[in-house]
């Protein structure tokens, strides 16, 4: 006589399984007048391709949220019990890229309606066409602050870090830049652009030297920088207006004082030596390192964006290197979809086979509505 029971339970995981979807369309033909007439064949972001939007987005997802090089892909495929060449894959994933970019697009159009942007560059190997080396090229990201409504980054691949591919991005705009101090951005703050230093910068002058030498006097700048990024921890919860007056009332003193002891100390410091280059790294950039306390839309530093840049940090040191100026392009274009999704909270893959799903059929004239900060998923009725 059976008096109850005991239920366990165990969590299993069962990797890639292929599986294949069957489109039937029917064939059907007038009795009177012979006319046959049958279902048109749908849409699809790869014409007469054989992969579904789920593969495409899971290929997508896994080299660019997951840092899986193609030949990687194509061995756990394998495994599942289909070896698809990586030369398919790296099809599959540049006709992607063709059929994104117009949402790529749109959203740099939306990054260049907000007043405050940040801006950083990172190198990235590029092959060298016809040589078999690589040389040096540039991604370059731009996002909103953390203070705006907008999520969003957007990654230009460049083949170099000249500042004409900064002034091409950003065209016309004329808000205020966060930024380091390199040259390239130099020209757009002579044509209306407004220059927003980085403290972070600034402060790691400091802290290497204090760090890595034992430098007294790079030890007493700490305190200094310590108490403006607790002043910013307050401020993040506050409106732009409140973290303005926040500002003005309790950092503006702080960086006063630091100031006033940075010109003291750039006078009694050796001409070249290291602290004396920290120390004028932050005098020669004080107006755009303080210009945050009068606006509390501006940031205190470039962080935000530099934690943009860090998965191409991870992904490069997987597939070392981009096979092209496009295939660089390519992979900065699904990489803003990617990590602009992630920012608004969605799984890149539900998004990408979404979107890819809906691109053949929608209205160019609508294609914002497929941006990640405005995205919907689509509701099926069973």
């Amino acid at each position: 006589m059976r008096i109850g029971e005991d239920i366990s339970e165990k969590l299993d995981y069962t990797p890639g399984v292929f599986t294949v979807e069957r489109h039937i369309r029917g064939k059907w033909v007038c009795k009177k007048c012979e006319t046959l007439v049958q279902a048109s064949v749908p849409a699809h972001v790869i014409d007469k391709g054989i992969p579904t939007t789920g593969l495409l987005a899971s290929v997508l997802v896994a080299k660019y949220a997951d840092h899986l090089p193609l030949y990687r892909q194509e061995q756990i495929f394998a495994r599942a019990g289909l070896a698809i060449p990586r030369s398919t894959l790296g099809a599959w994933v540049g006709a992607c890229g063709a059929q994104l970019q117009p949402l790529v697009d749109a959203l740099h159009q939306e990054l260049l309606q907000q007043g405050v942007l940040h801006a950083d560059e990172t190198p990235v190997q590029m092959l060298s066409p016809g040589k078999g080396k690589t040389h040096r090229a540039y991604l370059w990201a731009y996002a909103p602050t953390h203070f705006s409504d907008l999520r969003a980054v957007v990654y230009d691949f460049a083949d170099s870090r000249a500042g004409e591919h900064a002034r091409t991005f950003l065209a016309n705009w004329q808000g205020k830049l966060v930024c380091d101090d390199y040259g390239g951005y130099k020209a757009g703050f002579q044509q209306g652009i407004t220059e927003i230093g980085c403290a972070a910068h600034a402060r790691r002058k400091f802290f290497d030297l204090h760090a890595n030498h034992s430098s007294h006097v790079a030890g007493q700048a700490m305190p200094f920088f310590a108490a403006l990024y607790e002043i910013e921890r307050d401020a993040a919860v506050l409106d732009a207006g409140e973290r303005r007056r926040l500002r003005q009332s309790r950092a503006k003193p702080v960086c006063d004082a630091l100031h006033e002891w940075m010109t003291a100390q750039r006078k009694l410091v050796s001409e070249g030596s290291a602290i004396a280059k920290a120390l004028d790294y932050s005098l020669k950039r004080w107006e755009a390192l303080t210009r945050y306390l009068d606006d509390g839309h501006v940031p205190i530093d470039n962080n935000w964006v530099e934690n943009q840049i860090r998965p191409w940090a991870i992904g490069r040191a997987n597939w070392l290197f981009a096979g092209s100026l496009r295939a660089g392009q390519r992979a900065a274009a699904i990489m803003s979809l990617i990590r602009s999704a992630q920012l608004n909270g969605h799984d890149p893959h539900a998004y990408l086979k979404d979107i890819l799903t809906r691109l053949p059929t929608h209205k160019a004239s609508d294609i914002s509505a497929l941006l990640p900060h405005r995205w919907q998923p689509t509701v099926t009725v069973d």
